[in-house]
């Protein structure tokens, strides 16, 4: 049987999951592939299909650069609590109210995810972005959040959809190609 898995003050839990944030260390253990420390520095199982999410890492990274106080807006690992295990990941763009979104709504912030395709269709994705919603929410204000989602992926659009978002917009991204942008608007 596998130990509880210690809290963390900025872990964000559900009953399934920890959204354990990654330090800036674990970003850069990531980004040198360096799967065994960023493992040592989250304190669970990391798969090498972090290797795969290079680009949400780079993002991170550069990010932190530009603005320190991004640190908790930025990447967490989603991890399943009874395994200790990373299955994905998820994160804000911005802190909140950036102004490539005051389009879209004021007070908003953006997030994304993925979950490592052995872990898929088990509603963790679903799961984790409720609970950021509920950490912006709670602890910071937040009502308004933007999600874009490719066209051809069926999975996420299900998500958006479940979570109760609405299509407001298209865009295209520099590495994704053409965008649905989504909004979803709590009362409060």
């Amino acid at each position: 049987m596998v130990d509880a898995l210690p809290a963390r003050p900025d872990d964000i839990a559900t009953p399934r999951l920890v959204l354990r944030l990654f330090p800036p260390a674990a970003v850069e253990a990531g980004l040198a592939s360096d799967v065994a420390g960023v493992a040592a520095l989250l304190g669970v199982a990391v798969p090498e299909d972090l290797l795969a999410q290079a680009s949400g890492l780079a993002f991170a990274r550069e990010r932190l650069a530009e603005d320190s106080a991004y640190q908790p807006w930025s990447m967490r690992a989603i991890v399943l609590r009874a395994e200790r295990r990373m299955v994905g990941s998820i994160r804000f763009h911005t802190r909140p109210d950036p102004e490539e979104l005051h389009g879209t709504a004021r007070n908003a912030v953006e997030f994304g995810y993925g979950v490592f395709p052995a872990y898929r269709g088990r509603g963790y994705a679903q799961e984790a972005a409720r609970a950021v919603m509920g950490w912006a929410q709670a602890a910071h204000g937040i009502r308004n959040f933007v999600a874009s989602v490719s066209p051809g992926n069926a999975a996420s659009l299900a998500v958006v959809a479940r979570l109760g978002f609405v299509r407001v917009g298209e865009q295209i991204d520099a590495i994704d190609g053409i965008e649905h942008v989504f909004l979803r608007q709590e009362r409060g």
